[in-house]
């Protein structure tokens, strides 16, 4: 038996079927907490961002369109979240460089050197960018989505979003230099 697409799913959830959120949860709750993890690079932050996303999903569920695409939908809601957590953060001042927690990786200890070393440069070379350009990397690179999606999430021309996504590569790229390792 096929299983709903989606789109059905999150139809039936807007019509009243909240029990089809469920369904939802469990394929995307890890999607959104590894776009979080590294949007924040903190574990307990990105569980309470997905938590406030699935409930700002249901709140939000009849905002949801018969024409509408359910990832950039969901990936909307969690931009949302994301920026509200960051102003929150800011107004609070209780703002942390992003740098200075990834400085120490979180591997485990039977992963190898070259690996570790190559996830912190990524980590690294992430937490250097801006918001916006982070998270057209990790929408488009890590995520697969289309530019036009992206834009369609951050409200944005395509164009913005192709711009941000070649600035962010030239200064990973740069980071990645610095840091003595060679791009590939």
């Amino acid at each position: 038996m096929d299983q709903p697409q989606d789109h059905e799913l999150m139809l039936a959830v807007r019509e009243g079927d909240l029990p089809q959120m469920g369904e939802i949860f469990d394929r995307y709750a890890r999607r959104l907490y590894n776009f979080f993890l590294r949007m924040t690079f903190s574990p307990e932050t990105s569980e309470d961002l997905v938590q406030d996303t699935f409930r700002r999903m249901l709140e939000a569920r009849h905002t949801y369109r018969d024409n509408s695409r359910f990832v950039p939908w969901m990936f909307t809601i969690a931009r949302s979240m994301h920026s509200n957590h960051r102003r929150k953060r800011r107004r609070e001042g209780d703002e942390v460089e992003l740098t200075d927690q990834i400085l120490e990786p979180r591997s485990a200890p039977d992963v190898e050197f070259e690996k570790r070393r190559n996830v912190l440069l990524l980590r690294t070379a992430l937490a250097r960018l801006s918001d916006e350009k982070r998270e057209a990397i990790l929408l488009s690179r890590f995520e697969n989505m289309k530019y036009e999606e992206i834009a369609q999430v951050a409200g944005c021309p395509v164009g913005t979003i192709k711009a941000r996504v070649h600035y962010a590569l030239k200064e990973m790229s740069r980071v990645f230099r610095e840091l003595g390792h060679e791009v590939q």
